[in-house]
Parts: C-alpha cells; structure tokens; sequence
C-alpha cells in the first residue's frame, strides 16, 4: 500500500486528488496539508511513501516546504502545478532542488475536467512510491549507514565509454521522469564546441518546454533552443522538442532540417523518443549516438533497435541514479546498450568526442 499526503490549500484540489488516488486500491491517502508549514508537520508525523505538492500556498510556499523536506526527512515529492510560465519556472525550480515529477494543473483542471489526468497522476504516484527507500536512505541519521535494500546499488567511479574513435554527427536523447535535473548537469558540463547537434525529446508539456530551453541556455557553454522546423542542424547546439509535437530530421542536401511534427498521433508520449531516435538513425545512420535517460515505462525502445539496426552506438542511464528506471531498464534488458552508466559516466562519455581546437561555429555540414 502506497501511503500519500496531499498538501494543497485548494480544497477542491484536495478533494479531487484524493478521489482520483483512492480509486487505487493499492493507493491510501493517510492525510491533508493547506500549507507549506503544515506538510512538514504532517510529514513528520505521518511518514508518507509519496507526497503531492501544490508550489503557491500561504505561509509557507511548497518550494520551501520542499527544500526542508528534502533535507531533513527525504520523500518522493511530486509537484501539483499551473500550466503557465511562471508555473513552468517554479516547477523546475522545484525538480531541480529534487521533486521527482509533476502533475500539470490546467485551468480545464480546475474546472472539473479532472478526470482526464487520473490514469497518469496513478501511474506517478506508483512509480514514486517505488523511490521511497531511495530518499529514505538520505536522511541525515542513515547517510552513515551501509543500505539496506539490496536491490539498490551504489555506483562506484566507473570509466566511461571513449567515443574519441568513434564519427558522430549527431546525439539524440529521449529521457522522461526526473529528466531535467539530469539533462541540467549533462548540457551544462559540455563545452561551446560541442562537435555535433543534441536532440532531445524530454516528456513535457508545451508550456514547459520553452521555459525549460531559455532556463538551460542561461546556464550552459553549448547554446540550447526550443526546436522549430526549419532550424538547420548545428554542431555545439541543443534542440529541445517542443511538448506535444514529435521532433524528427530531415535531410535537405549537404544540411540536415528540424521538423516538428503531431503524426503520428496515436503515440503514448509527445515528443517521442522512439520517433526521435528512428529518425536520427534513418538519417545519420551509423554515425548517430543515442542516449536513454530516467523515465517511466518503455518510450526509447524501439528507437533504439531501429538505431542499432543502423549501426549507431547507444549509451544508457544506470538504475541507482535514474529517478525511474523504466525506459533505461527497457533498453538495457534488451542488451541494445554499448555502455550503461551512472548520470557522471555519461557526461565524460560525451565529454571525450569533444576534440581540442575544434570550433563548431566553422562547422556548417551536418556530415561529411
């Protein structure tokens, strides 16, 4: 049974949360919060598996909450948000300090439309159960104690995968839950010449992805974008696709085309990351290098047999430092991965096709 607290000073948000939840049976609401101050109470007290937090509260807003909850009594955290810009700032201003997901609250949300995210809001709250002893072997009385789950593993300094000999036009990522802290220390480590585009297909919704865009370019060497079509594909920058839209390339003579597209519109998950890698692949062929970070559920696999069909060479995110280890631990059962390694193992895996006196600006052809 996964235990949760709902912290939101909307009664009708409270209400409606629990009433989606409970109709789980393996889901039990142990009780509510109107406010910041109060969920540290009642998180004390009631030791929750999983905690929904709303961001605007008075007293006390759910990014302090957040921050103390995470120091001093470590929880799976996910964030109950406004699908608006500054909604979109606070909320990756929350995953960052360590929420591990969100949950979109849409004016259509709020007007008794509701019922529309229950299947998702379910399946997060479970996979974030799942994370409770992750979380619980940070809190300062057991950070000195060895594990006691054997089911999570520690990784060790691990050397990563020399990419140096390797000719690589182009990087494609798809990651999903717990992705932009992840994608944060990746991007940021790379240098301003970077010698290929990057990809990336982040499960997100529209509102978010250009706010997340602008928030990763401030901070890092690369330039980072919100993809559009037409963009011509260039080495030493970052193209996030748009939430809601696919993102796929096309070769258009010596250059390579961004393209968003809404087809096919059956699709699990827009952006794609099976799309994305597909077409990368089809594209670029053998010098394409996927990688597949933290997320729920198998989005990437396909993908990924369609890369490796090609010849190109795919890198994958470790189970310990995955916040959800789902579309990894798809890939990797799969035995599709040319090196599996933790969030650090796959930023000194890129970092090593960096070249010494490289300067992407001079580098106009997407390949040779």
């Amino acid at each position: 049974m996964i235990k949760v607290l709902i912290v939101d000073d909307s009664a009708f948000m409270r209400k409606a949360l629990s009433i989606m939840l409970e109709a789980d049976k393996d889901i039990q609401i142990i009780g509510f919060a109107h406010n910041g101050e109060e969920a540290l109470e009642k998180t004390r007290d009631l030791q929750p598996d999983v905690i929904t937090l709303d961001l605007e509260m008075p007293r006390m807003n759910g990014i302090e909450a957040l921050e103390i909850i995470m120091r001093e009594m470590p929880t799976p955290v996910l964030i109950v948000s406004s699908l608006t810009t500054r909604g979109a700032k606070i909320t990756l201003e929350a995953l960052e300090k360590g929420a591990l997901d969100y949950i979109p609250k849409t004016q259509s949300f709020v007007a008794l439309d509701i019922v529309n995210i229950k299947d998702d809001l379910i399946q997060k709250v479970k996979a974030a159960g799942a994370q409770k002893s992750r979380f619980a072997w940070r809190a300062p009385s057991k950070r000195n104690q060895p594990p006691t789950d054997d089911k999570v593993v520690y990784t060790k300094s691990e050397p990563p995968t020399d990419l140096s000999r390797r000719t690589i036009h182009c990087v494609a990522i798809g990651v999903s839950t717990g992705g932009p802290p992840v994608l944060q220390a990746i991007i940021t480590s790379l240098s301003m010449n970077f010698p290929a585009p990057i990809l990336i297909a982040q499960h997100m919704p529209a509102a978010f992805t250009k706010t997340f865009a602008e928030r990763l370019d401030k901070l890092s060497r690369v330039r980072v974008k919100e993809a559009e079509s037409g963009d011509i594909l260039k080495a030493g920058w970052v193209y996030i696709a748009k939430g809601g839209l696919h993102l796929v390339v096309d070769r258009r003579g010596h250059s390579v085309q961004a393209r968003l597209t809404p087809d096919p519109t059956e699709l699990l998950y827009h952006p794609s990351a099976d799309m994305l890698l597909s077409s990368v692949a089809t594209t670029y062929s053998s010098n394409t290098l996927g990688v597949i970070l933290t997320g729920m559920g198998r989005d990437g696999l396909e993908g990924a047999r369609e890369l490796k069909r090609r010849g190109g060479f795919l890198l994958s995110q470790d189970e310990n430092t995955s916040a959800i280890y789902g579309m990894p631990r798809a890939v990797n059962d799969a035995q599709l991965s040319d090196g599996i390694h933790s969030i650090q193992g796959i930023t000194d895996s890129l970092k090593t096709m960096e070249k010494p006196g490289f300067d992407a600006s001079t580098q106009n052809k997407a390949f040779n």
